[in-house]
């Protein structure tokens, strides 16, 4: 008996140690598919349009449908974070700002429209991170990423301290708390995977920064079996930092999940959102808040909106292959 015991036990501890070796393994194949796939590009005035749809289940055993924005740092643009007390559309947003491309914000309750995050704009506190059920102290876990708009528009972020009220004394005029943070100064912060949120596959938007200056902003379409199976939050950081992200948050997802580019449709969404339950771009949620890219130079001036266009040899183009790490 204890023989048999002692084999079993070697059986099992073979197994754990192979299981890390064989994720490594899945991962590599999973981002040598995400660069050498074909990825369709778009150049707009002041960043790129990226999208791809993997079909046969090569990215994470599932297909996935990515839409991506690439504002470099010279980019005479700036992101802007908007608001309203009505639960309004992204693209309803986009088109009163003149925008030229946008995604959803934070989180926000869906009766009322309250943002359930802090959420300061223009200098005006709109919203404070709501207390959990029996803390009225510490953040929830997920309210864990700051993003402050410089006077620039570019963003920067911050993993703030466990008050659920230390947003307040940042000096900046523009801060969006959302989350978890995914990725801080280059390390992977680690998720609490005892919570559904974090290890199911859902719809995800994300926004992120490269050393280099430029800001990613991510939609990954979920909620369709056939299509797109959307992404956990490991696997979201693991896009994030093939994309070369040293600094990452997710924002809010599922049905919120929402992309628009100026001219890219009929309703300038160029993801699939799924609110309205099929893969079209016509299913958009109305939502509380969301993040703009706007002309840098006042209304009037020469920056034109232009419709989203082809390369002009209209091919596919991938991702930077420099910026995309082996993980």
């Amino acid at each position: 008996m204890k023989h048999n015991t002692t084999l079993w036990f070697v059986a099992i501890l073979l197994i754990a140690c192979a299981a890390p070796a064989n994720a490594q393994r899945h991962l590599q194949a999973d981002s040598i598919a995400f660069v050498n796939a074909e990825w369709h590009t778009d150049t707009l005035d002041g960043f790129l349009y990226r999208h791809c749809h993997f079909q046969q289940r090569q990215l994470f055993n599932s297909n996935q449908y990515f839409s991506i924005i690439e504002i470099p740092k010279g980019s005479k643009t700036r992101l802007r974070f908007v608001a309203d007390s009505v639960l309004t559309t992204v693209s309803n947003f986009a088109l009163r700002s003149g925008a030229l491309a946008g995604i959803n914000g934070s989180y926000f309750n869906m009766s009322t429209g309250a943002p359930v995050c802090y959420l300061r704009i223009g200098g005006k506190e709109l919203g404070d991170n709501e207390p959990g059920r029996n803390d009225s102290i510490n953040r929830k876990y997920y309210q864990n990423a700051a993003i402050r708009l410089l006077p620039s528009g570019r963003p920067r972020f911050n993993i703030p301290d466990s008050n659920r009220l230390s947003e307040r004394n940042m000096p900046d005029s523009n801060v969006m708390t959302s989350g978890p943070m995914l990725i801080s100064r280059g390390a992977t912060v680690p998720q609490r995977l005892d919570r559904r949120f974090v290890y199911a596959r859902h719809n995800r938007t994300a926004i992120g920064l490269k050393p280099d200056g430029t800001i990613i902003l991510l939609v990954a379409d979920g909620r369709s079996k056939q299509h797109a199976n959307g992404l956990s939050l490991p696997e979201l950081t693991h896009v994030m930092r093939w994309l070369g992200c040293c600094d990452a948050a997710n924002l809010d997802g599922g049905g919120s999940s929402t992309m628009y580019i100026a001219g890219g449709s009929t309703n300038g969404i160029v993801n699939h959102p799924s609110d309205n339950g099929r893969f079209d771009p016509m299913g958009q949620r109305p939502v509380a808040n969301a993040i703009l890219l706007v002309p840098s130079q006042p209304k009037g001036s020469s920056t034109a909106l232009k419709s989203l266009r082809p390369n002009k040899d209209n091919t596919a183009t991938k991702p930077d292959s420099t910026s995309v790490t082996q993980q």
